[in-house]
């Protein structure tokens, strides 16, 4: 698994460094997806996919609009000299990633194997989890009982995503 999100998030930063210096500005947005996309393909590999889905449907609606915004407008950047300033952020963002990287792999290499840090955690939910919750299906009764705030949390994230992008369209649309 760390080799896979070694890869993976090699990926989404040669996506991030293209978005960065692309001319064309299409091109940028399609590599700033890339890079999201890629953090999608990392919280499935570390059993996460209730930040996976979050994580798609925010990067779908954000990559629908700014593809629309782009095509809606000048497809080319202007051409600027790098100046001194521009030189130092780029050695700042290559440092700031460098160190990221980095703590990414330790934390990846400190995680536990699959299953043994859930089982510690699942027993508590196992047990007697019917007269807690007054559920019989077990997966209900975690995500509406036991785990409601945080399914009220996704799902307040995803309305307010679907809102504000018809929102916008709506706008778009009025003009």
């Amino acid at each position: 698994m760390e080799l896979e999100l070694s890869v993976i998030t090699g990926f989404m930063i040669l996506g991030a460094l293209y978005a960065i210096h692309a001319k064309d500005l299409l091109s940028a947005v399609i590599a700033s997806g890339i890079v999201g996309y890629g953090l999608v393909i990392c919280f499935l590999l570390l059993k996460a996919p209730d930040l996976a889905i979050v994580q798609i449907v925010v990067e779908t609606i954000s990559l629908i609009i700014m593809v629309a915004v782009v095509l809606d407008s000048s497809r080319e950047e202007r051409f600027s000299k790098p100046d001194k300033l521009a030189l130092a952020s780029a050695i700042t963002g290559i440092i700031i990633i460098v160190v990221l990287f980095y703590f990414m792999n330790l934390s990846v290499r400190n995680l536990d194997n699959f299953g043994h840090g859930t089982l510690r955690m699942a027993s508590s939910y196992i047990d007697g989890a019917v007269g807690k919750t007054g559920s019989v299906n077990l997966v209900t009764g975690v995500i509406f009982d036991f785990r409601g705030y945080d399914t009220l949390g996704e799902a307040t994230v995803l309305v307010t995503a679907v809102l504000g992008v018809l929102t916008i369209l709506r706008i778009k649309g009025k003009k």
